[in-house]
Parts: C-alpha cells; sequence; structure tokens
C-alpha cells in the first residue's frame, strides 16, 4: 500500500503523556521538511493531526524545560525548528490578543531571558 503524507495522520495517531517524548513532535515535522520536501504548512497540518498530548500534573517543578543553548548544541535543526514553530504560533496569539505583550510573551514556547 503506498499512502501519501496526507493521509498519515488517519492511520498515526501517537499519544504523548509527558514532556519527555515532545521532542517527536518536532522530528517529525524535520523528517517532513528536510526528507520529504513537504511545505511547512502541509507538513505542520500533518504533525498537528498526528499528535495528542496529556499531562497529568500542572505543577511548574513536574513541567521540563531545555535550554536554548544545550538543544542547539545537541539538536541544532530541531532548534530552529522550534523557533519557526513559535513563530507561527505567536503570529496567531497576536490576531487573538492584539497588543498584549504580556499574553505573548506568557504563551510563548520559548522563555526569554535567565
Amino acid at each position: 500500500m503506498n499512502l501519501s503524507w496526507k493521509e498519515f495522520p488517519d492511520q498515526v495517531q501517537i499519544q504523548l503523556n509527558d514532556t519527555h517524548p515532545a521532542i517527536s513532535i518536532v522530528e517529525l515535522l524535520r523528517v517532513l521538511l528536510d526528507i520529504e520536501k513537504l511545505p511547512y504548512e502541509e507538513a505542520w497540518n500533518i504533525v498537528y493531526h498526528t499528535f495528542a498530548y496529556t499531562n497529568h500534573t500542572v505543577l511548574p517543578e513536574a513541567l521540563e524545560k531545555w535550554s536554548v543553548d544545550l538543544i542547539g548544541k545537541l539538536l541544532p535543526r530541531h532548534l530552529d525548528l522550534i523557533f519557526l514553530i513559535n513563530h507561527f504560533f505567536l503570529q496567531k496569539v497576536k490576531q487573538m490578543y492584539p497588543g498584549d505583550e504580556s499574553k505573548i510573551m506568557a504563551m510563548s514556547l520559548i522563555e526569554e531571558g535567565e
């Protein structure tokens, strides 16, 4: 059977239950962009409809954070894609909350500062 990538989310659903496997979202995006040469919008749509995420706590100490320096050293292409995802996400946040810079900063995937 030879399916197109557009059909991938109909065949594969991936449930992430913690922060550790979250990098797999970026890895699938990397494969679709860099190897399969799909346009960003199409690749992101596939990724968006493939993954689901559940975290069983909202305590700050349970939410894992990875430094930009660490990801940049270990997975530089993934860091580029995280910045790209964040850029498009923040564009939507800005449309929903025009002029609310504190909301934009709070919702960013990338924390500014130390």
